[in-house]
């Protein structure tokens, strides 16, 4: 259109030849740029604008991916944030759109044109969104970007897909055990080592779990597909997988000799230790809360959300809030818990101004003493309202960054800064959830799970063979591949 246009106004002013030439090589080097130039050229006033190479002169709109309603806190981060960004980058218009991910509207999302210039979504999702086209390839931003050998690359990896980055990393976890020492003093139990394993978790549950007071040694999730999401971390420490992938094709993996020890697990604690909740349809909110209210010893999540919702809703103490690792199937084991994490990835379907563009919004606060600000303000406001701040365990920032100095140094001045156990660490072992059908085969695994907490003497085989059966001919067939 920019060609056509500079074409249109040599032929109106009746220009040479030579002019016309010169009015299409301009438009190309315009379009070629990207944007809107500014200022003549100072000779023909008929000359189209000169283009320039700088991206802040040109007028570039984002349609930023924006918190929910009901995140008001979020929201008004943002909101500084774009303020921020505006004050720096004068040229870009920003429009809000709350869409939140979703694996079945982003389809329509991209082929109707209505996706954010750059939107959120999870690990999961990297292969899934790339093979159907769905997200920029950005390698060349993030190759000229000055922090990229300070970012995490436990989380990064995750949208590095052949050797291209099509995503940047927010924050993520590796699913852990979270344990209440206050409920095992109460019964005398001493709590296990960091390096723990199975037999170390069904000792300690079997031990502290009072059924008749209501209390449980451990709270596995057992309705949603959190449940199935609880049960797969025990999958892969059993040395197991979701799925395979061979030339397109994905098969389901989980009916192995790993799954039914891993199910058979589960239920020992059911109907060996009696350790679980009698009412163990519990979701994830569920078993959250019941961690906080002091009615289980254990809780399998993020160790974030729950030493959070513990320690400024439940009123204990951090000395009674351990963050454990997964616990290895046996002694000497892999600590495998899933490795999760938020992503903002970039609309292949905008300019290259727009992806630039989007890049520096995505990454304006990586990095920054204003970023630093924020995190020492938040301290400083949770302990005027006598709450502790609870840091990620995985940030977006390398552990060995000097960036990382910085905010521990700041941790360090503060007594309501949560402190995980310096060893854990070194025990984390993060494995990325499936790449294909995910939440499907978690709901279908959700019906497992329950199905072996509600029945006794079911066979642990049988019934991941069908749900495996299930998964392949409802899901795992029909994925596209390309």
């Amino acid at each position: 259109m920019r060609k056509f246009s500079a074409v249109l106004m040599c032929l109106m002013l009746f220009g040479s030849l030579l002019a016309a030439c010169g009015g299409k090589n301009n438009a190309e080097s315009q379009s070629n740029n990207g944007g809107a130039a500014t200022g003549n050229t100072g000779g023909n006033a008929a000359v189209s604008e000169e283009p320039t190479d700088d991206i802040t002169q040109r007028k570039i709109t984002l349609k930023i991916h924006y918190p929910l309603p009901d995140e008001t806190t979020l929201r008004a981060q943002e909101d500084d944030k774009i303020a921020r960004f505006q004050a720096k980058y004068p040229n870009v218009t920003i429009v809000k759109d709350d869409w939140k991910y979703d694996i079945n509207e982003i389809g329509v999302k991209m082929a109707s044109n209505e996706a954010p210039t750059f939107y959120n979504t999870w690990a999961t999702e990297a292969n899934f969104l790339v093979e159907r086209g769905w997200v920029a390839d950005i390698t060349e931003l993030w190759n000229n970007w000055e922090y990229k050998d300070d970012i995490n690359p436990v989380l990064q990896n995750q949208f590095i897909v052949d050797g291209k980055v099509y995503g940047i990393t927010q924050n993520g976890y590796i699913t852990s055990t979270v344990v209440n020492k206050k409920l095992l003093d109460a019964k005398g139990v001493t709590a296990p080592a960091l390096d723990w394993t199975w037999d170390d978790m069904y000792n300690t549950a079997k031990a502290v779990a009072d059924p008749k007071k209501g209390i449980s040694g451990i709270a596995p999730m057992g309705k949603g597909n959190e449940a199935g999401w609880n049960w797969t971390n025990f999958l892969f420490e059993a040395g197991g997988d979701i799925e395979t992938t061979v030339d397109g094709k994905v098969t389901a993996a989980f009916n192995s000799e790993a799954g039914v020890k891993a199910l058979d697990f589960y239920k020992k604690l059911k109907w060996e230790a009696n350790a679980i909740p009698q009412d163990w349809a519990l979701g994830w909110g569920d078993a959250v809360s019941s961690f906080q209210q002091g009615r289980t010893a254990m809780v399998i999540a993020g160790a974030f959300d729950v030493a959070q919702a513990a320690l400024n809703e439940g009123g204990m103490k951090p000395e009674d809030v351990l963050v454990y690792p997964m616990p290895a199937a046996e002694k000497g084991g892999k600590h495998y818990g899933i490795l999760g994490g938020n992503y903002l990835v970039i609309n292949p379907n905008a300019t290259k101004d727009e992806q630039e563009m989007a890049f520096r919004y995505i990454t304006f606060d990586y990095f920054t003493d204003d970023a630093l600000k924020s995190v020492e303000d938040t301290i400083n406001a949770r302990k005027a309202e006598g709450k502790y701040y609870v840091p990620t365990p995985l940030e977006y920032f390398s552990e060995d960054s000097e960036y990382a100095a910085k905010v521990q140094a700041i941790y360090d001045k503060y007594d309501n800064v949560y402190k995980y156990d310096p060893n854990l660490f070194s025990l984390l072992e993060g494995k990325p959830e499936a790449q294909f059908g995910t939440q499907d085969y978690y709901a279908t695994m959700s019906n497992v799970v329950q199905e072996s907490f509600s029945k006794k003497d079911t066979d642990s085989k049988k019934q991941l063979d069908v749900a495996a059966q299930y998964v392949q001919e409802n899901y795992f067939d029909k994925i596209e591949q390309k």
